[in-house]
């Protein structure tokens, strides 16, 4: 079953974004053999070439313009949506970016066709291509089927897929289309505001320490917090304790938050409901600590520490800082 499928690139800060290789890797699995096509937007070509054949593009469009530089749902879903009429790929793949998403519902209304938001998996049921995304606040999730009839635009989370191994050298055809632009912009982007806050880069964290509802109060995040501090990881939250508004959204794991996949993930007094387990599950060592020893959580930990967690994660925080210290 041979198909085409492009994936929408984006750019990070050292290069092609994680998410788009992760895709990149998925699509070439899915096309069966077909084409699997890189497709950038952008004000410079530096690398992009090179970024998306090593992740496994075996064709790579690159529409380059001053105008392209920030990203606009106007102008990329102009640019992408002309290609799109002219080439029609059978299948479109976006990273689920919040830029990501935005891009995949405008191309789906330009091409009169739909999409699947923020899908965690992908695969074929017969020659229909089914996106699983989580549904009702992340309490169901669903295997949905685009019967769209033009491309089947689909967006993706973050971290759902793994990165594929280094393809450097595989080449692959490259080619420069010249985008077509609106004429005239009806949109501007008038200044960038940075968040004053602290980033929390939950997506690339090699170590996760996250709590849950188990903590009891917003104070209970101190003792997780210190662990994170001592591991050099990042500060975690089930979505319970942010809707309890005991810490901010972006620390939120789970269908309706991030989706991780950390070297080391440690679950503190976390229950483990499916829409968080949906986003940690695929992390290389589950650490659980809970008093319930009955707690979903433990079906998909590695470890299990049935416990309070305030007698046991200060202890691990102590122990984790003596052989660090040497």
């Amino acid at each position: 079953m041979s198909k085409t499928i492009w994936v929408v690139a984006q750019r990070g800060e050292s290069g092609i974004s994680r998410t788009t290789k992760e895709i990149l890797g998925k699509a070439k699995e899915l096309a069966g053999g077909g084409t699997v096509a890189g497709v950038y937007c952008g004000a410079s070509k530096d690398s992009v070439a090179e970024g998306l054949q090593a992740a496994g593009a075996s064709q790579v469009v690159l529409m380059v313009d001053p105008k392209l530089e920030t990203y606009l749902a106007e102008t990329y879903t102009s640019a992408i949506g002309a290609l799109a009429r002219d080439r029609k790929p059978d299948v479109i793949l976006i990273p689920g970016t919040l830029n990501g998403k935005e891009l995949a519902a405008s191309l789906a209304a330009s091409l009169d066709g739909g999409a699947v938001q923020d899908c965690t998996h992908l695969d074929w049921d017969g020659d229909v291509l089914v996106g699983t995304r989580a549904f009702f606040g992340g309490n169901l999730t669903a295997t949905v089927e685009n019967r769209s009839s033009g491309p089947k635009i689909f967006s993706v989370k973050p971290k759902a897929f793994p990165v594929p191994a280094d393809s450097a050298g595989a080449g692959g055809e490259v080619e420069e289309v010249a985008p077509q632009l609106p004429a005239a912009l009806r949109t501007t982007v008038v200044e960038f505001l940075a968040d004053e806050g602290k980033t929390v880069n939950l997506i690339d964290a090699n170590v996760i320490v996250s709590g849950g509802r188990g903590l009891g109060a917003p104070e209970g995040f101190e003792i997780v917090n210190e662990l994170a501090a001592v591991l050099g990881g990042a500060v975690g939250a089930s979505r319970a304790v942010v809707d309890a508004g005991w810490i901010p959204y972006a620390h939120q794991v789970g269908q309706t938050g991030k989706t991780v996949k950390p070297k080391l993930y440690i679950a503190c007094g976390i229950s483990g409901a499916i829409q968080h387990l949906a986003g940690m599950r695929t992390s290389d060592n589950i650490v659980a600590i809970n008093k319930d020893e009955n707690a979903p959580i433990f079906k998909v930990a590695h470890y299990g520490l049935v416990g309070d967690v305030f007698a046991i994660v200060p202890e691990l925080t102590k122990k984790f800082k003596e052989a660090l210290q040497g």
